[in-house]
């Protein structure tokens, strides 16, 4: 990487607001260099919205196997990033903030807040936003155990009515949540 090239730079670069990008590149980058990670996160604020996208996408990469650097990112800005989930209006931010804040460690009270703004998105034009969001939402009943039942209808909902996506993903989860059940009976 040339010294001129900054996170930002990076994460401009790409084929429209949804593309890729260097995305890949940055999230290799921040965990190389976690002291890098406030540029990539003040990204996810930017006024291009190609920048948003991308820099969601890396977080969401570094995130991703919860390494003690994705748990330390995490940490330092979990009160910056449940802020902003429900400002975020770009699909890409969303489906990939989805899947993020699960990744958190949450108090009961920032599961809820989290919890509310993903129900929140099962409106959202964008089936795979839906679908991320029903992902999010059953990820998060493991850090609060309170979700679960309302987590289990919106599956059991969005598994008969939803998009053909959210359909296939709520069976997927649904069966997950069965597997224990059907351990413990035998």
């Amino acid at each position: 990487m040339a010294k001129a090239e900054t996170i930002r730079s990076l994460l401009r670069e790409g084929k429209g607001r949804i593309s890729a990008g260097r995305a890949d590149e940055v999230a290799a980058l921040i965990l190389a260099h976690p002291k890098r990670s406030p540029r990539l996160m003040e990204c996810l604020w930017d006024e291009d919205p190609g920048v948003v996208n991308r820099a969601a996408h890396a977080l969401e990469r570094v995130t991703r196997d919860r390494s003690p650097v994705a748990a330390a990112i995490l940490e330092s800005w979990k009160s910056s990033v449940l802020g902003l989930l429900p400002e975020a209006t770009e699909n890409k931010l969303r489906w990939h903030l989805a899947l993020i804040v699960p990744r958190m460690v949450l108090d009961p009270q920032d599961c809820r807040r989290a919890a509310a703004a993903l129900q929140s998105w099962l409106e959202d034009g964008s089936s795979i936003v839906k679908t991320m969001s029903l992902q999010g939402l059953a990820d998060l009943t493991a850090q609060d155990e309170s979700l679960l039942s309302v987590v289990l209808d919106l599956l059991r909902i969005h598994g008969r009515s939803g998009t053909p996506a959210m359909r296939a993903r709520s069976r997927l989860l649904l069966a997950q949540f069965e597997k224990p059940r059907k351990a413990v009976l035998k």
